[in-house]
């Protein structure tokens, strides 16, 4: 007996990632390890070992993701993040790197990247992070994160808690599930409201905090809730 996919599962297109690695074999291993993911599938598009190409590429073809290296031989990986997300503010971006410290973590944070993930990662654990930020979620290494989030609430930043004060109760709610690394869709569900309701108050938010990223939402939240991680 045949079995056909359901109607969910044939519509649903391939998730597809731009590599950007000066390593060729780590191209490669990456490539193999998101090739092994069928629902949703992960098509790897383009691959590219530098900043300039990364920003050519991306605007060329248009992925759904960038996974993006932090060493690149023309100029760091948190540069070419912020100059891609100016031109194209829907792509997601997946910091993955083999250096993991304070300061790059939180300017990943900053530059706007949906998560941070250091190459010793496990491939489906990897392919899964590519579907969790394509489903509006932040993955972020563990360790990595904690440490970041204890250094941004070591600054003095008086006119962020200024700006979380303008939020109305269900924005606050809001943002701090997303701070818990909840999609929209969890999030609904969380406070009995549509997508479409929560993605207008996510919207009121990123304007009143003036940021373009959940992370860099939930990074201000975090930091003004110290017991919050």
């Amino acid at each position: 007996m045949n079995v056909h996919p359901s109607p969910a599962q044939s519509a649903r297109p391939p998730i597809r990632v731009l590599l950007a690695d000066d390593s060729e074999l780590i191209r490669s291993a990456v490539r193999i390890a998101l090739g092994l993911r069928r629902d949703p599938s992960i098509q790897v598009v383009g691959e590219t070992g530098t900043l300039a190409a990364a920003i050519a590429e991306c605007s060329r073809l248009k992925p759904d993701l960038l996974l993006l290296d932090i060493g690149l031989p023309d100029g760091s990986g948190l540069e070419a993040c912020r100059r891609i997300l100016q031109q194209q503010p829907d792509l997601r971006v997946i910091v993955l790197t083999g250096s993991s410290t304070d300061d790059f973590v939180q300017e990943a944070i900053l530059a706007g990247a949906h998560g941070y993930l250091m190459k010793e990662i496990k491939p489906k654990a990897l392919a899964q992070a590519v579907v969790d930020v394509m489903d509006g979620k932040s993955v972020f290494d563990h360790d990595s994160t904690a440490r970041a989030m204890r250094l941004v609430r070591a600054q003095a930043a008086p006119t962020v808690g200024e700006s979380l004060a303008t939020l109305s109760l269900q924005e606050r709610r809001v943002l701090a599930l997303v701070a818990e690394g909840q999609t929209n869709k969890e999030i609904g569900t969380a406070l009995s409201l549509s997508e479409n309701t929560v993605k207008n108050y996510l919207s009121n938010v990123f304007e009143k905090l003036q940021v373009q990223r959940r992370s860099q939402a939930a990074s201000i939240y975090v930091r003004t809730n110290p017991g919050k991680r």
